[in-house]
């Protein structure tokens, strides 16, 4: 996946909501793990393609994957 981009996902605002950005670009606010994959396919990425808890291409900030209340 070298060729993929570095995906971020930001801690949770007060929403929940995390910023999901990659290889610098904005994709939006997810609320759940659903809302960074479809973001990622709508960029391209295969579902099924990666492991969203993998971090050689994901960087979860103030949290996993499983991390979507705001603290």
């Amino acid at each position: 996946m070298a060729d993929q981009p570095r995906i971020v996902i930001y801690p949770p605002d007060a929403s929940g909501g995390r910023r999901v950005r990659a290889d610098g670009e904005i994709l939006g606010t997810a609320y759940t793990s659903r809302d960074v994959e479809e973001f990622l396919r709508r960029s391209g990425l295969e579902p099924g393609s990666y492991d969203i808890a993998d971090p050689a291409l994901f960087e979860w900030r103030g949290g996993g994957p499983d991390d979507w209340a705001s603290s």
